[in-house]
Order: structure tokens, then sequence, then C-alpha cells
């Protein structure tokens, strides 16, 4: 007789069906694991015979063959611990088996039969969902899993004993609650920020409209300040987005006690990053940052320290919202809609362009450090600016009178709004003017003669390309949505322009 349990194997955040068949026949004590298991599923075996042991129940002296159906779909990770441990307890008639035919499960077993925590607990519950079963996962997972909806029939066990007891009548194990993570008191504000008044509009405008920011300037003038003051004027994660975004944590093992938060992402990796911890990759394809910051801000502090083919790996994610990391055998998707904002130094001494300094290397030093940034990835970060060193009148002036991040969040929160609205009557998936489809930015953005005549005139002196002729009338729409007004003008075009013009040639624009 075979007994059969369902579970799942993850292809990015897809929950792929999994059937877990145990076989228990005449032959050497022993249990074997066929069906393309990965070293984590191989040693499983060790913790499912401890796991039993240490739960009462002892394996007969017989052969047992354990196989991972689809047998050509690789078996990564230790959350098939529980659904051999149980198939193996319904081959031997310690669970019923019709009982636990209308639910999926993952877990990892403890030596002594507790149930540990796993990773992918929120895509595994949204799977059941989809193949109409319930789900059986490790309690510390069950308020992750809560999250796929009220109807889905959820058992989260601190242990095999207690399971067991379930089953039998004996114990009744309540539903686990959808929990959510408090939200924490910020220790930043955009008040703390003194002077730089035009990185601060700059800021704004970004957060509205979802767009790129690059902020050049020398060290110490407030670059990572601003970027990391950008999410409190952010406004919180929609239902739909919290789901697409723990889902990622989930896959990652990032959620803190099954909790979910309605905060935005804000990602901030080292210099040092590979291209696989940025896209993702590695042996088991995780999400890398980019992926991590789905719906948020990925920050890149000193920007021309990555390696070129790290910053360049970003492009097509930038431009399709997704990271596709592609194997000889597996090609894996993960969501990548992020809003990039990026820091740098004018050139390597850091104070190219600054008054009274002269470098003693010149242009080259700021020509071949600014160099290391492709032309391609500056044509698609919108807006590009400025931020000199903060002189000592602005640090000696009380920052009393300088706007708070709530006053600026709501502006932008209206904003936000306004262009949510417009693109469901358009019926366009997009919500941020950053994401409007290019066939739609026109309509959007639509310009008067003088305004269209102002734009050609600057798409030929600062030879915009196609995708930067798009990005500008965004910025646009930007800043006629932060004044409330139902078109562009040209006031507003003229603001977009300015932020373009270190578009191709930063070093430049800094000694301007």
């Amino acid at each position: 007789m075979v007994s059969r349990v369902r579970t799942v194997a993850f292809q990015g955040v897809e929950a792929v069906p999994v059937d877990v068949q145990v076989m228990i026949a005449p032959g050497k004590m022993n249990i074997h694991i066929v069906g393309l298991p990965d070293k984590a599923v191989a040693e499983s075996r060790e913790r499912v015979q401890a796991a039993l042991h240490a739960s009462g129940l002892a394996l007969p002296p017989k052969k047992v063959t354990v196989n991972l159906a689809p047998a050509d779909l690789p078996k990564e990770g230790s959350h098939y611990d529980l659904p051999i441990a149980l198939s193996l307890m319904a081959a031997l008639g310690a669970i019923p088996a019709d009982a636990l035919a209308s639910y999926v499960v993952l877990g990892e077993l403890s030596l002594d039969g507790t149930i540990a925590p796993v990773a992918g607990a929120l895509p595994a519950a949204i799977g059941a969902q989809a193949q109409g079963k319930g789900l059986i996962c490790p309690h510390a997972s069950g308020p992750e899993a809560a999250w796929a909806g009220a109807e889905i029939d959820i058992l989260a066990p601190r242990s095999l004993i207690a399971l067991a007891n379930h089953f039998r009548g004996t114990q009744t194990l309540a539903r686990p609650k959808a929990s959510i993570r408090p939200p924490q008191p910020s220790t930043v504000d955009l008040a703390d920020i003194k002077g730089q008044e035009t990185a601060k509009r700059a800021l704004e405008v970004a957060a509205a409209g979802g767009h790129n920011l690059l902020m050049v300037g020398p060290p110490g003038s407030g670059k990572s300040m601003l970027a990391q003051r950008l999410p409190t004027i952010l406004p919180p994660l929609s239902a739909r987005e919290l789901l697409e975004v723990s889902m990622i944590a989930s896959i990652a093992g990032e959620l803190a006690d099954g909790r979910l938060t309605d905060k935005r992402p804000f990602r901030s990796p080292h210099h040092s990053a590979s291209m696989a911890a940025m896209v993702g990759g590695g042996l088991r394809v995780r999400p890398g940052e980019a992926s991590l910051a789905h719906h948020g801000v990925l920050f890149l502090d000193e920007l021309p320290e990555f390696a070129p083919a790290v910053l360049d790996s970003l492009r097509q994610p930038l431009e399709s919202a997704e990271c596709v990391i592609a194997r000889a055998n597996s090609r894996v998707s993960y969501p990548a809609r992020v809003q990039l904002v990026a820091a740098m130094n004018p050139c390597r001494c850091g104070m190219a362009g600054e008054p009274g300094f002269q470098c003693a290397r010149g242009t080259r030093c700021r020509t071949d450090y600014q160099a290391r940034i492709s032309g391609p990835l500056l044509d698609r970060i919108d807006l590009r600016i400025d931020v000199p060193a903060v002189t000592a009148a602005d640090l000696i002036r009380p920052s009393s009178g300088s706007e708070s991040s709530a006053a600026v969040a709501q502006r932008v929160a209206r904003a936000r709004e306004v262009q949510q609205a417009r693109f469901q009557a358009l019926g366009s998936a997009a919500t941020t003017n950053a994401h409007c489809a290019a066939a739609q930015v026109e309509t959007v953005a639509a310009l008067d003669a003088r305004s269209s005549a102002l734009l050609s005139e600057a798409s030929e002196k600062l030879r915009f390309s196609a995708r930067a002729y798009h990005r500008v009338l965004r910025v646009a729409r930007t800043l006629a949505d932060l004044e409330g007004l139902d078109s562009v003008g040209r006031i507003h075009l003229a603001e977009a322009i300015s932020y373009r013009m270190m578009a191709n040639h930063p070093a430049q624009a800094v000694a301007a």
C-alpha cells in the first residue's frame, strides 16, 4: 500500500504541487528518498526517524521508499520533513490517511518531534487554497499562513504528537490568527535635514510619482540622510501590495514571527554585493535585494563603488519590474517593482566642483569615477540632482521651521490617490506615474503648443532618448499632481527637464 501526502516545491513565489509517496515493503531496514532531492531533503530521513522515535512511534524493520513526484522536479529545502513523517505515520496507521488528503503539508522536524518554522508558508497557503485544500504548517508559521484568507483550513501544530492527537479527536488545534507587526515610531524625520531645499523637493517628487532618483554631492552633504527619510513620506502598502511583498519575504525567510508589516521595504545593500545578491540567484535561486525591495525603495549608496556588472544587472528589472534568473534546467522569476534611489560622490576625491577645491588629477578623476556607471542605467533614472555641501549658516539655523515628514507625506498621499484614480479609469495596472505605459503617458500628460515646443527643443539640445522623453513627461505629470492640477503646464515641464540635465554627462552638470 502506498500512502500519499501533498506538499509544494517553490519556483520563485509560485508553489508547485508535489506528492510525497511512501511505500513500506519487505527488505533491509532503510529509508530511501528518490525524486531529485537536494542534501537537505536527503538528510530528512535522519530527522524523521528521530522525531518519530521521540513521539513514541517505531519504524518496522522493513524497507521504506519515499518518492517525491514529479520525479524530474528538483526538491530543495527542509520543509519536506513533516510531509514525509505524516506519510509514514499514515502508512503505519498512526494517522488516518483520508484525513491528510485534504491538506497541503510543510514543516521541518526537530529531533524531539517538535515542528520548526520554514520559509514559504504564505505562498504555500495561497497555493493550497488554489488547489481547494487546507494547510498544515509549523505553529510559528501559522500567523503568516492565515493571511491567505479566512476560508482556508489551517492547522499549525507545535509537534507531531499534537497533530496526531488532533486527528484522533483527543486534542483540538485552534486556527491561527493573522497578525501584523505593530508600527514602530520612526526615529528619523525630514525636519532633521538642514538646508538642502532643492533635494527635499526632489525627494517629494520622487515619492509622489515613484520615480528613480540619483543624488550627487560631496561627502557629508546629507545624501544618505535624505534617502533614509524617504520611507517616512511614502504611503503604506495597499492590501494587494502587502500580500505581494510578504510572499517574497516569506520565501526569503524574513518574516519575523510570521507577522506582516504594511511599511514599504527599504533595502540598502553594501557596495560589495554580488550580482546574485542584487537580482537573485545562488544554489537555490533565492530572491535578491531588488526583489526584496518590491513596492519599496532600493537605496544604493556609493553607486560607482558597485561592480559595473552588478549595476547593469538592474537595467532589465527597472524596465520590466521583475528579475528573471535563467539556468540550464530552470527559469525563476521574482517581482521587482522598485524605486531606485542612488547616491554618489562627484569623483573619487569626493570634492569635485566644490568652491576652493582643485583636484590634483583634474577632470580625469571625476570622469574616470563616473564612467563606472553606464549610460543605459543613467537613462532609467528620472531625477538627477546636485546635493552641495551644507554651509555653516544652514547648520546654525534652528530646524524648528523645517517641514516635517508628516506634512510632506500628506501631499504625497493626495498625489498618489489622484494617480490611482486616473489609472483605474483608464483600465491600467499602473498605480504611479513612473510606471505609466509609454502608450498612455502622452495622453495623461498632454501638452499645449508652447510646452511641446519646449520639450522638442530640450530633446534636441540634450539628446534625449525615447525613454528619457517619456520619463520627462511622467515627472511633469507628477509635478502637476502635487499641485492638484488637471493639465501639465510649461512650468512643470521646465522643472522636469531640469532634473534630466545630468542625464548623459553627470560630471558636466556638477561642474556647471
